[in-house]
């Protein structure tokens, strides 16, 4: 019982191994064919794609340096890298997180101005603009991961004195204040941003729908007039003319019939 007990675990370990393995490989990959293929076609090298490709760096490097770690940890139970590491794990980890979400709410604005308000998207989204927000979803996580972080301001004193005695564990414990700050900045405004924005985007998806359907149907309605006239033209041609040429016919055969006889 021993040895399968034994065995059993060696291959939750493995395949806990395999699945990490392959879900690493797999983000990393992905995002680097998305990088890869913006840089080699040229046609892809629009305003919008420069969000996407910066956002997709910074998910492949959650998946390379995050995620790894977090590996680490899943499969050996344990932290072995010590105390500063542990700090720069957990930065990395708020950092590239925060960054990705800030790229996916620049995302929403970039789109909702080119769809919502397609005339001052050329104004509003010149490269300039663009290059300061990427900037500043690559500054402005560092600024609430890296300081709190390192100077401590994230956690409770219990839990650095709880770290000192216990360097194999590396939890992210932290205090009240930098939960608000933090989610606030990572999670709640993004989020409101992209609701607001993505709402606009389908009222007016759905307008612009209803003037699709609107045009066609007149379309259909013109184009039976047309062919209501066609078919009208063609009953009078058969007959031997025009309506005017009929009139005529009609009027001088009423006028013989109406000459009195001497």
């Amino acid at each position: 019982p021993g040895d399968e007990q034994e065995w059993t675990d060696v291959l939750t370990l493995i395949l806990k191994a395999g699945v990490m393995g392959f879900i690493i490989v797999a983000a990393i990959f992905g995002n680097l064919l998305v990088i890869v293929s913006v840089m080699r076609h040229r046609k892809l090298r629009v305003i919008t794609n420069y969000f996407v490709v910066s956002l997709a760096l910074a998910d492949m490097l959650v998946a390379m340096v995050a995620m790894t770690f977090n590996a680490s940890v899943q499969l050996t139970g344990r932290w072995m890298f010590g105390y500063f590491m542990c700090d720069v794990w957990n930065s990395l980890d708020v950092y590239f997180s925060t960054a990705s979400i800030l790229h996916l709410c620049c995302i929403s604005v970039d789109r909702y101005y080119a769809i919502v308000k397609p005339l001052k998207y050329p104004i509003n989204m010149t490269k300039r603009v663009v290059a300061f927000m990427l900037l500043n979803t690559w500054v402005f996580p560092a600024i609430i991961a890296f300081v709190p972080i390192f100077l401590g301001w994230y956690t409770t004193d219990e839990n650095k004195l709880f770290r000192l005695q216990n360097p194999h564990v590396c939890e992210f414990k932290v205090n009240k204040v930098y939960v608000i700050v933090s989610s606030s900045i990572s999670f709640w405004i993004p989020c409101t941003i992209m609701v607001f924005t993505y709402l606009a985007i389908f009222k007016e998806a759905n307008r612009q729908e209803k003037q699709i359907h609107s045009r066609i149907g007149n379309a259909m309605l013109m184009n039976q007039h047309r062919e209501y006239n066609n078919s009208n033209g063609d009953v009078l041609s058969s007959s031997g003319g025009s309506s005017k040429t009929l009139t005529l016919h009609e009027v001088q055969h009423g006028d013989l019939h109406s000459t009195p006889t001497k």
